[in-house]
């Protein structure tokens, strides 16, 4: 991400469009809010600079441009275009009415059994700032969902901004290395070391500021398709620490490994630790990290009733039996997505099995046939 110092402000900017007729042009951009500022030369005019909804067009007779798309952004599209969506000024120009703001939508959920392995050979591309990239889902599940296993090879500062994504849910889970972050009214700036997490809960304000070389992230977003904004206005961190404050029903989660406590999990030969998410994200998702227990090896074959329910392989190898789509051997960076009411088996696994596993939603039931 670049940063770019602001325009002066007696620096002006014009889009320039061709017109064989000003004053049907003049006359189409009046409708739509614009106001005529300048025209030239006054005996045959050539040139109509007209300004608008924060922009400025300039027609031009001598213009080879070809004509270009204009997006106009409202909430109420009957002041701007009488409730057209789409409309066609004479030099050509399309005008497209689009919403103002930003409108979340998170599709229907489209099942299907998934497994990727880092063994594929078009696992990783080059991200924003240098980062590679992983996709971990690559159906996302008909856009519902986006896993992400992100590296960050040469560490040091990131050029990141103060940002923020309208989201429904969204999981950084440090996977190795450690970043340094900070967060809206969360307090000062703290590194997030390999095993923990952060909820980021819908538009709370936040910045990457600093990376470990050999960074790996694994980031969880639903859905898959979301806005990111730059607050160009906040300084972070904020002054006031809030950390129960909620943004959009939901709360600001750091869950810390090394102050776990292990419990028995919901796949028997496995216990867990909790990291608070579910709570955090008012049941909209949860969070574990699970690892086996010796010396069991395998366990009875279950399904479940989640809508989502994604695993990644930290540490360890194992073998995934799935009813009627065959065995897969799994390992370290691995990842599957089981459909809900699907039966499977894991067995022959290392001792030194570990698992991330994100449910969406926080509860569901796990049935041992």
């Amino acid at each position: 991400m670049v940063k770019h110092k602001q325009a002066k402000s007696d620096i002006q900017a014009q889009v320039v469009l061709p017109s064989s007729d000003l004053s049907a042009d003049m006359d189409f951009f009046t409708d739509l809010g614009f106001r005529l500022e300048t025209i030239f030369p006054s005996d045959n005019p050539q040139v109509a600079v007209m300004n608008g909804h924060g922009m400025s067009i300039r027609l031009d007779r001598q213009s080879k441009n070809p004509p270009t798309t204009i997006h106009l952004l409202t909430d109420n599209r009957s002041e701007t275009s009488n409730g057209k969506k789409d409309l066609i000024a004479p030099n050509g120009t399309q005008i497209k009415i689009l919403p103002k703001t930003y409108q979340l939508h998170i599709p229907e959920t489209q099942h299907s059994f998934e497994v990727r392995q880092l063994k594929d050979n078009d696992s990783w591309v080059i991200g924003r700032a240098g980062m590679l990239y992983r996709d971990l889902i690559t159906d996302r599940l008909g856009g519902s969902i986006i896993a992400s296993h992100i590296s960050i090879p040469d560490g040091g500062p990131v050029p990141d901004m103060v940002h923020y994504h309208t989201i429904g849910f969204q999981l950084i889970f440090c996977y190795k290395g450690w970043v340094k972050l900070v967060y809206e009214d969360q307090g000062p700036p703290f590194i997030l070391e390999a095993g923990d997490c952060v909820t980021q809960p819908p538009e709370i304000r936040h910045r990457v500021l600093e990376a470990s070389d050999q960074l790996e992230v694994i980031e969880i977003g639903v859905p898959a398709e979301h806005m990111t904004t730059v607050d160009h206005e906040m300084k972070l961190p904020t002054e006031k620490y809030q950390p129960d404050r909620k943004f959009q029903g939901q709360t600001f989660c750091h869950h810390v490994s090394k102050n776990a406590v292990w419990t028995s999990w919901r796949m028997p030969c496995f216990e867990f630790r909790e990291t608070g998410i579910k709570k955090a994200t008012n049941g909209m998702a949860s969070v574990h990290v699970a690892r086996a227990v010796p010396p069991t090896q395998s366990t009875p074959a279950i399904r479940h009733d989640a809508d989502i329910l994604f695993t990644f392989v930290m540490e360890g190898k194992v073998e995934l039996k799935v009813e009627n789509l065959g065995t897969h051997q799994l390992q370290t960076r691995d990842a599957f997505v089981i459909p809900p009411n699907t039966t499977y088996e894991l067995v022959n696994w290392s001792d030194d099995l570990e698992l991330l596993e994100v449910s969406l939603p926080g509860d569901f039931e796990t049935v041992i046939n």
